[in-house]
């Protein structure tokens, strides 16, 4: 139902699962765990995987925190894409990348979800992509001494309103990492 024409296929976004960004993370390993069913699931499939990592001042490329958590195992074909701002498409190829696979629908996980979570899924979805939330697959860590609500709540509250999240010609939505299907459109 994407906006972008001839876009049938869907890939796995992973974003910035990375040993600095999740090291406090609510959920941690459990997030992980679903993270590799997803990706095992998408190879099953033949759904592309592709890889974002963030880096800016705090978070340096090439260090050991910014690398993925020593979990995850990306493979030698998968989509690696480096990033400097929450929205993984801002200043990055992955728009141009996603078209070259024929990418119009999004299947999204990772950390964290009050920034590089919520800006991806709305920048995917503003630019025409359908978007699922992989509801129990992305994490945050504790912003409660700035005023944000506990990670539990944080995480809830954006699987609650992505639910609802409509707009014209693109869908939106959540869905547990046991109900991902990559082999049946819209799941």
């Amino acid at each position: 139902m994407t906006t972008l024409e001839n876009r049938p296929n869907t890939a796995l976004l992973i974003v910035d699962v990375q040993r600095d960004v999740v090291a406090q993370a609510h959920a941690r390993d459990a997030v992980v765990a679903n993270i590799n069913v997803l990706v095992a699931k998408a190879r099953a499939a033949g759904v592309p995987v592709i890889w974002v990592q963030h880096a800016d001042d705090g978070l340096v490329r090439g260090t050991e925190g910014w690398e993925l958590v020593p979990e995850l195992h990306p493979a030698p074909n998968d989509v690696r894409i480096d990033k400097a701002y929450g929205d993984a498409f801002e200043d990055t190829a992955l728009a141009e990348r996603l078209a070259a696979l024929r990418v119009g629908r999004l299947v999204v996980a990772g950390a964290e979800t009050d920034a590089c979570i919520r800006s991806t899924i709305h920048g995917a979805f503003t630019r025409g992509y359908d978007v699922i939330l992989v509801s129990d697959a992305h994490t945050t860590g504790d912003k409660t001494e700035w005023g944000a609500p506990e990670p539990a709540k944080v995480i809830a509250h954006t699987n609650l309103y992505w639910s609802y999240h409509t707009g014209p010609g693109r869908s939106a939505g959540i869905a547990k990492t046991a109900d991902v299907d990559f082999q049946e459109p819209g799941r």
